[in-house]
């Protein structure tokens, strides 16, 4: 499961991964953690149906694949999927839970989508016909957001902008927010909406809704609980939920710090701008405060000076 950051941290001790989880009181498994994604969607019969509800096709048979796709050379990366599948029909499918925003997270699944339609390539004469690359994603924050109001759902296909018409689709790369993802229990209509409700509030709920009552979804709520789970599972569940936990902590930090920084940044640039414009300098307005290093180096020492003790 990727987070987007990488913490360097000492492996916890089991008596710290039993104290970690004697804090803990849910009674389901979150699936954002790399332990929970792998046990619900591990499972084939659980995977085919939340495919089917959110790609809208109709997989009979599903078979896990490697999730590691060795590069072509020595110098390309490989690419390291969460869950890797191919359909009765050799259709490709890819799964991923991203937890903390990345700033390249779409080029890296775009970059994964283009891997498993290079691995398609076949020894000697081929007549470069694919198979449809599909990729879903999870993701628990706004992929963009400047964008309020935004759907929980994109589905992205090339297409002609001319004639908005689908251009080619055999590769269909499909986006899940869950912060935007709203919708009461009362609310739910439809098998994704249900599939949404499930990943999101999970691991706060203590018990199945009744508007989950259906096959599918009591057998995941059951794989899903926590005292039905093995002592060594349980061990491996709070580690990787333990480890989440430190990814989102140092990133909370990290935003916070970015925050104060920007603030700092902004005020100074006002203060420089307000004096260029005293002092008369080159370029200087106070209309336009957030100026470039290098427009800011042909000034005079004395505005710099004079910013600092501001």
């Amino acid at each position: 499961m990727a987070t987007g950051r990488k913490i360097i941290k000492k492996t916890p001790t089991p008596e710290e991964i039993q104290l970690f989880a004697s804090t803990q009181t849910g009674v389901y498994i979150d699936p954002k953690t790399d332990f929970g994604f792998k046990r619900l969607f591990g499972d084939s019969e659980l995977m085919k149906d939340f495919l089917n509800s959110v790609l809208g096709i109709s997989i009979v048979d599903l078979k896990y694949g490697n999730p590691v796709k060795i590069s072509a050379s020595a110098e390309e990366r490989i690419a390291i999927f969460d869950l890797f599948c191919t359909t009765r029909k050799n259709e490709q499918i890819i799964v991923e839970m991203q937890v903390l925003p990345s700033e390249y997270y779409k080029d890296r699944t775009v970059f994964y989508a283009s891997r498993a339609i290079q691995n398609q390539a076949r020894r000697g004469k081929w007549d470069f016909k694919l198979c449809p690359v599909y990729l879903v994603s999870i993701v628990d924050f706004c992929m963009d957001k400047n964008t309020k109001n935004a759907d929980y759902a994109s589905r992205i296909q090339l297409f002609n902008p001319k004639t908005k018409k689908v251009f080619y689709d055999k590769l269909t790369l499909v986006y899940l927010e869950l912060p935007r993802f709203n919708k009461t229990e009362a609310e739910l209509t439809t098998n994704e909406e249900k599939w949404m409700y499930a990943l999101k509030y999970l691991p706060v709920l203590s018990e199945l809704p009744k508007k989950l009552k259906i096959k599918i979804f009591e057998k995941l709520f059951e794989l899903a609980k926590i005292a039905k789970m093995t002592k060594g599972d349980q061990h491996n569940y709070y580690k990787s939920l333990y480890d989440m936990s430190l990814f989102e902590i140092e990133f909370g930090k990290m935003e916070k710090t970015i925050t104060l920084l920007t603030k700092e940044n902004a005020a100074k640039d006002v203060r420089i701008a307000e004096l260029e414009r005293r002092l008369g300098l080159r370029g200087a307005t106070a209309a336009k405060p957030s100026r470039t290093t290098k427009v800011r180096a042909r000034n005079s020492a004395k505005a710099r000076a004079a910013a600092n003790k501001w």
